[in-house]
């Protein structure tokens, strides 16, 4: 089986096929995902791409809430400043 390069190890796509699996080991898969990643893939596209494939049809299962999650905290902004900006050259 040919692997993808938004799921290079495939375990996205194995998460789908575990029966029973909770949203903890869900987690976990989801972080090892992330990190398998190349450096060259986006990975908001990435997230795109497999919620588009596995979403439909599977919107209550635990990797598609996680990788939901996932996408949610990747567009949050993050808060720019502090003392940093503050300080008097």
């Amino acid at each position: 089986m040919e692997r993808e390069p938004i799921d290079p190890k495939g375990l996205i796509q194995e998460a789908y096929r575990i029966e029973g699996i909770d949203a903890g080991e869900c987690r976990s898969i989801f972080l090892d995902w992330a990190m398998s990643l190349p450096e060259t893939q986006k990975t908001q596209a990435a997230l795109e791409q497999l919620l588009a494939r596995y979403a439909p049809g599977n919107s209550d299962h635990p990797m598609t809430i996680v990788m939901q999650e996932g996408q949610a905290v990747a567009y949050t902004p993050k808060r720019r400043g502090g003392w940093r900006s503050r300080a008097r050259d």
